[in-house]
């Protein structure tokens, strides 16, 4: 399933992937946050909820129309259908080595995020493209998924800016 509702032309300054999302309320901040920040929401099924029309409109999101997003049957639909260069990919788990700080976002790039349950799938996490946010406490294990998207969307779109002058 394809779905576009936003109506606009211009090309989004990067891509926010959500990979089989389980939360309706992650899913619709995270919308919130695309629209923000002139980026494209997609969403690779199967998802732990409905996005239908009715539903929509009971959980309040009167954005939502406003919201540049793509649905794809799975994630070899999204490679299929977007064509992401190797490059243009960047995986975030809490389990990556490497700090997403340390990451160079370029236009157009895909931040790709696995469910919130468990993660991302192994054959992800591991790459050199893998990253993850800081988390000093030994408390908590991970980030609420709205909350870490949002984290690197913010970075994503300061990079990007600042490249583009």
């Amino acid at each position: 399933m394809n779905k576009e509702n936003s109506g606009e032309t211009k090309s989004p300054l990067f891509h926010l992937v959500l990979l089989e999302p389980e939360i309706p309320g992650n899913t619709g901040s995270l919308g919130r946050t695309c629209l923000a920040l002139g980026a494209r929401l997609h969403l690779i099924h199967p998802l732990g909820f409905d996005l239908n029309e009715k539903a929509v409109r009971r959980a309040g999101l009167d954005y939502w129309k406003h919201v540049d997003i793509k649905e794809h049957k799975d994630y070899g639909a999204f490679l299929e259908h977007e064509k992401p260069q190797t490059n243009q990919l960047f995986f975030f788990s809490g389990k990556a080595e490497k700090c997403a700080y340390s990451a160079s976002f370029e236009k157009a790039c895909y931040l790709v995020f696995g469910k919130e349950s468990t993660g991302l799938p192994e054959q992800f996490k591991n790459t050199n493209k893998s990253f993850k946010l800081p988390i000093e406490s030994q408390h908590i294990r991970s980030l609420n998924l709205a909350s870490a998207a949002t984290a690197i969307g913010y970075e994503c779109y300061r990079q990007v800016k600042i490249s583009e002058g």
